[in-house]
């Protein structure tokens, strides 16, 4: 389903902003990104831009899309060494929409998916973009969440089993069995869960697209974005998560690679060279990483699983009605995993009931 601003919201968003003092008289609105998740608008009154923030339209899935929870945690981050944007307002559902929202400052610079652009677009600059990439994630690693006021974000303890095991409800059947395409890659996760190797904010979908980039300083995160999934839980995930959506020449792409095809690009460490980075910096023990690549490729299948059985009830965005989006996931998880390829979904293709 398409939302945007109807005259008598973008007026109310207007009136809204005034009376904070974060725009002057009448306002528009511009969807940028292009997520398939909330909805960003860049609202502006032709002097001053702030960003709302806003979840798709219902139905959604209990206990996604929290916005005022998401504010809450990027205001927190404010005076970290994570570079966030400001959050300057925040609205409960019945303000101005029939759904919460929150207005942050606009962080200027580009967000790169899949060509670098000019001044960024030289070997030795890509270089440091992708350096200050996996460095952020140290960053973010590094925030004391307890002394933040972070402490009931989230439950580290038992992370990774609970975080496999919650997930796989998803597209599980009523017996809790996963679909015949998933058996497999199921099965080598939940054989080889590690114990966490600690507890640290998740961001949870830190990838290229998820940042923007400084124009004015080369080579330097200026704020990460979209944290509605970010968690207390096991950092490696993270990592897993990230290097599992940089693209490697020669290899097919999973939807999520294609949103950083510019990592392909003449400069960018490879993911060898991230994740040595990051162990560099934390000291953190990396030999068990490509289960948490695999297991970031597996929770990809499953909410795009997800995603398409909705699709074909006519329920959410029908860009996930596509059964190849899921098969690619798999596949590149089979690959991390070191197991044969995922079979073909069951044909004819079974929409099951949500879990």
């Amino acid at each position: 389903m398409v939302w945007d601003w109807t005259p008598e919201t973008l007026a109310s968003l207007g009136a809204f902003l005034r009376e904070r003092h974060l725009c002057d008289g009448p306002v528009t609105a511009k969807r940028i990104g292009d997520g398939h998740s909330n909805l960003t608008f860049l609202v502006s009154d032709g002097t001053r831009d702030v960003v709302v923030r806003r979840p798709p339209p219902p139905p959604t899935p209990p206990g996604a899309h929290d916005m005022l929870r998401e504010a809450r945690l990027v205001a927190a981050l404010a005076d970290s060494a994570v570079p966030v944007a400001r959050v300057l307002a925040t609205a409960e559902a019945g303000v101005v929409l029939d759904v919460p929202f929150y207005v942050m400052s606009f962080a200027s610079g580009p967000v790169v998916t899949t060509r670098t652009p000019p001044p960024l677009d030289t070997p030795g600059t890509r270089r440091e973009v992708g350096y200050a990439l996996i460095d952020t994630l140290v960053e973010l690693h590094a925030v004391d969440w307890r002394a933040a006021g972070l402490e009931d974000l989230g439950r580290p303890e038992g992370f990774n089993g609970r975080h496999l095991r919650r997930m796989g409800h998803l597209v599980a059947d009523p017996e809790g069995r996963p679909p015949r395409h998933f058996a497999d890659i199921d099965r080598w996760l939940h054989e080889r869960v590690p114990t966490e190797s600690g507890a640290a904010i998740v961001h949870n979908d830190y990838r290229l697209g998820n940042v923007v980039l400084s124009a004015c300083a080369p080579g330097r995160v200026e704020a990460v974005l979209d944290w509605e999934l970010a968690t207390l839980g096991d950092p490696l995930f993270d990592v897993g998560y990230f290097l599992a959506s940089v693209p490697e020449a020669g290899q097919g792409l999973t939807p999520t690679e294609e949103l950083g095809t510019a990592l392909l690009e003449d400069g960018y460490p490879t993911r060898s060279e991230l994740a040595q980075r990051y162990a560099e910096r934390t000291g953190r023990d990396l030999s068990q990483l490509d289960w948490y690549s695999a297991l970031a490729l597996w929770k990809l299948a499953v909410l795009y699983e997800y995603g398409r059985r909705r699709a074909v009830r006519g329920e959410g965005d029908p860009y996930y009605a596509d059964p190849s989006l899921v098969q690619r996931f798999l596949d590149a998880a089979h690959r991390t995993a070191g197991i044969p390829l995922a079979p073909a979904p069951p044909e004819p293709d079974q929409v099951l009931e949500d879990a």
